[in-house]
Formats: structure tokens, C-alpha cells, sequence
């Protein structure tokens, strides 16, 4: 897995218990394994999210804290692609959060899904 992104935990994004406000992580999440997808497949945009598995919030994280957000690869589809993800405390490496299937489909002009023709995903 590679954690390519880190955050600062800062007041704007604790909710009322004083922690880490899930909503935050998962915006952050969705961007990153956006991003991630376009890297793996070398192609600027027209990608959706299709699908998230189960989200695991193992920890919380709190102000100050120092996350970061790790992707791989786990399967490539004719319009699809599948990453995973971690998110975890960069100086305790325990883990925040644990997705193991984010699904993103990539669409045509129309919106329809469409062959990426990708067979082997570029390692971002």
C-alpha cells in the first residue's frame, strides 16, 4: 500500500465528541482514491465512484493529529477499477479507518461506462 497524502487534524474538522468527523475523512477519502484511480489508469477524468464496501472505523484521531491515506490496487475491470484504502496516524501507525473496496467506473461524453483499455495499472 502507498500512503501518498497526509492531513493536519484541525478544529474545522472534529465533530461534537472532539474527534476526527467521519464525514471529513470520507471527502478526503473519495478524493484521494479519485486521484489515485486516475494516476493508475493515466487518464485525466470521467471517472465516478461507483461503489464503497464496508467502512471500519478501528480509531479515532484527534487535534494535531497527523493522518495519512494509503491506496493499492486491488482489481482492474474492463470500466472499472478497485482500490483499497487505509487511513492511519502517521507517527503511532495505528489505523483510523480500513475500506477495502472503492469501485470507479469510467464514463464516455454521455455518461455511459466505456472501456478504459487498460490492462496493467500505472503505479502511482
Amino acid at each position: 500500500m502507498k500512503f501518498l497524502s497526509r492531513k493536519l487534524i484541525k478544529p474545522q474538522d472534529m465533530n461534537a465528541h472532539g474527534t476526527l468527523f467521519g464525514g471529513a475523512v470520507l471527502a478526503w477519502i473519495d478524493e484521494e482514491a479519485a486521484i489515485y484511480a486516475m494516476c493508475a489508469l493515466n487518464k485525466k477524468g470521467n471517472l465516478v465512484t461507483k461503489f464503497m464496501s464496508e467502512i471500519d472505523f478501528v480509531s479515532s484521531a484527534t487535534l494535531g493529529d497527523v493522518i495519512e491515506i494509503g491506496m493499492d490496487t486491488v482489481k482492474l475491470g474492463r470500466s472499472s477499477i478497485t482500490v483499497r484504502c487505509e487511513v492511519r496516524n502517521v507517527f503511532t501507525r495505528s489505523t483510523i479507518i480500513r475500506i477495502d473496496s472503492i469501485v470507479f467506473v469510467y464514463l464516455d461524453e454521455h455518461g455511459n461506462a466505456t472501456p478504459h483499455g487498460v490492462t496493467v495499472p500505472e503505479q502511482p
